[in-house]
């Protein structure tokens, strides 16, 4: 068994048993579904958060964005959802010796201090990936892209962790022009 199916099957259980909510709900992008995906139910538990980091970096290995002359810098995305992701990215990172930063994307730039958007450290003329923990319809990470790019960022990819296959996909890669990538699907989840 590889290391992206080692942490990608340790996962999906974890993912099952923590952050499918059964039932009738109205999800942020106004469609309705079955079931409700909170994400931050895995991402910020002790047993899951090491493997979501894995699994994002196994991702990033396998399209060749962790070494070489097209390794990704830094990562991060929209508030909240990306923040527990790009941090537990992070720290893998710096133990499998491919260190990656992390940014955070307010929803708006602040009104006081450095009134930015992007906090962290500096992505102007930086590789970057803008992340997602789970995508319905992409609005959240195309708002992610846009402030990067106003930042000076170069984005290379957009990641997400659970793709709910309701078009983020074709809508970011239209839109951003970048590739998106899915760790899971919720097919894998067998919710589709």
């Amino acid at each position: 068994m590889t290391e992206t199916a080692t942490a990608r099957e340790r996962l999906l259980p974890l993912i099952d048993e923590l952050a499918v909510v059964r039932g009738r709900v109205t999800l942020a992008s106004g469609m309705e579904a079955d079931y409700y995906l909170d994400l931050r139910r895995v991402t910020l538990e002790h047993r899951a958060a090491p493997l979501v980091g894995d699994v994002v970096l196994n991702l990033l290995d396998e399209h060749g964005l962790l070494t070489g002359e097209d390794a990704v810098q830094s990562i991060g995305g929209l508030t909240m959802g990306a923040d527990p992701v790009a941090t537990a990215v992070m720290h893998r990172s710096v133990e499998r010796g491919t260190p990656v930063d992390s940014f955070v994307v307010r929803k708006a730039a602040k009104q006081y201090g450095m009134g930015r958007r992007v906090e962290g450290p500096s992505v102007e003329g930086r590789r970057v990936v803008a992340l997602e923990d789970t995508s319905t319809t992409g609005g959240s990470v195309l708002d992610a892209v846009g402030a990067l790019r106003e930042a000076g960022a170069h984005v290379v990819a957009v990641v997400v962790v659970v793709d709910r296959d309701t078009g983020a996909k074709e809508r970011v890669e239209a839109e951003a022009g970048v590739p998106y990538l899915a760790a899971i699907s919720t097919r894998d989840l067998g919710l589709e």
